[in-house]
C-alpha cells in the first residue's frame, strides 16, 4: 500500500522534514492498524513495515510511504488467523479519510507545540489563523491511498523489498549523459500514462533536486508495526506460523565469515586484490597502519 502527501503538505514538509516525515509514519500506521482491527473490515492485528520515499521520478519532492502488509492477521485473542478476502484487503476510501484526519490532527498539534518552521514563501503560515486557512481545503480534498495487487509468493516480496527499501532518489542506470554542465536522465511521466521520457537539467538544478531527499541525521526510513514490531516480532511470528500450520524456518547454515573483499568478488566477479590495469599484479598487505589518536595525521612519505 502507498500513502501519499498532498502537494501543499509536501511543501511544508520540505521545511520540516523530521517532524512531518514522523507524522506521516505515525498517521499511516495508525490508519492501517485501526481499520484492520475494526470487525466491520478485517477484525485482526496485522503486521507491516513502511519505507519512506521522498521523490518522484523527476526528482522533485514527493513524500510517500510504501507499506508491505500481511494479507490478514491475528484475532484479538490470538486464537486464530483471519485472512482478508481474495483480491481485497481494506477499503481505500475509508483508509484515505482516516489518514487525512489523523495527519491533519497531528500537524496542528505540532504547530501549536511550536515544532514547525516556515521560511520564504511560507512565512505567512507562522500566524495560526493563516495556517488554519491553508489547511481548510485539504480537509475536503481526496488524499491518495493506493492498494497494489498482492504478491504471488515470497520471492516477489523479496524482490519488491530489495528494490524499495534501499533505493536512492535516482539510480545510475537512469543517467543518460553528463556534459556541458548538464545532466540528462530517464523518468516516467505519470501524467501521461507513465511514458518514458528524457529530462535535461542544469547540473546545479540536478544537484539541488537530489539533495532535497537527504534525510535528517539518524532518521529511520524503515519502520515495523503490528505483530512485526520489534518488541514482539519473534513470539508473534511463531504464533502466526502455528495458526497457519507452517513449518518453523530452518536456522541459517553456518558459514565462514567473509571480509568485504571476498564478498565483493563473489558479487561482482572482480577482485579487489588484482591490479585493475594489467590484471596481473596482485596487491600484498605489508602493514596495517593504526588509526591516529589525534586529529592531525602525519602524512606518509612516498619512498618509491
Amino acid at each position: 500500500m502507498v500513502f501519499t502527501l498532498p502537494e501543499q503538505i509536501a511543501t511544508i514538509a520540505h521545511h520540516n522534514k523530521r517532524e512531518l516525515y514522523g507524522i506521516l509514519f505515525r498517521a499511516a500506521a495508525e490508519t492501517l492498524r485501526t481499520i484492520a482491527a475494526d470487525p466491520k473490515h478485517l477484525g485482526a492485528e496485522i503486521g507491516f513495515f513502511a519505507v519512506l520515499h521522498t521523490w518522484g521520478s523527476n526528482l522533485l519532492h514527493h513524500p510517500h510511504l510504501h507499506c508491505v502488509v500481511t494479507g490478514g492477521g491475528l484475532s484479538a485473542d490470538g486464537s486464530q488467523w483471519i485472512s482478508c478476502r481474495a483480491g481485497f484487503f481494506l477499503p481505500v476510501g475509508v483508509l484515505s479519510r482516516l489518514f487525512r484526519r489523523l495527519f491533519l490532527e497531528y500537524l496542528l498539534k505540532a504547530f501549536d507545540a511550536g515544532k514547525l518552521e516556515f521560511f520564504s514563501s511560507l512565512e505567512s503560515l507562522r500566524d495560526r489563523s493563516s495556517f488554519l486557512d491553508s489547511l481548510a481545503p485539504l480537509r475536503e480534498a481526496e488524499w491518495v491511498v493506493y492498494a497494489k495487487r498482492p504478491f504471488a509468493g515470497p520471492e516477489q516480496v523479496l524482490d519488491y523489498v530489495g528494490r524499495y527499501t534501499h533505493r536512492v532518489a535516482i539510480s545510475n542506470n537512469r543517467l543518460l549523459d553528463i556534459s556541458e554542465g548538464k545532466v540528462s536522465f530517464r523518468y516516467k511521466d505519470y501524467r501521461h500514462d507513465a511514458q518514458q521520457k528524457t529530462m535535461t537539467l542544469e547540473a546545479e538544478e540536478f544537484i539541488r533536486r537530489f539533495l532535497l531527499h537527504v534525510l535528517p541525521e539518524g532518521f529511520q526510513r524503515i519502520r515495523y508495526y503490528g505483530f512485526l514490531a520489534n518488541r514482539y516480532r519473534e513470539q508473534k511470528l511463531a504464533l502466526c506460523r502455528e495458526l497457519l500450520d507452517m513449518p518453523a524456518p530452518e536456522p541459517p547454515a553456518s558459514e565462514v565469515s567473509k571480509d568485504y573483499r571476498q564478498r565483493y568478488e563473489q558479487l561482482t566477479g572482480s577482485s579487489l586484490w588484482e591490479c585493475p590495469v594489467c590484471h596481473q599484479g596482485r596487491m600484498l598487505v605489508i602493514e596495517i597502519l593504526p588509526r591516529s589518536p589525534h586529529r592531525h595525521v602525519t602524512p606518509i612519505k612516498d619512498t618509491s
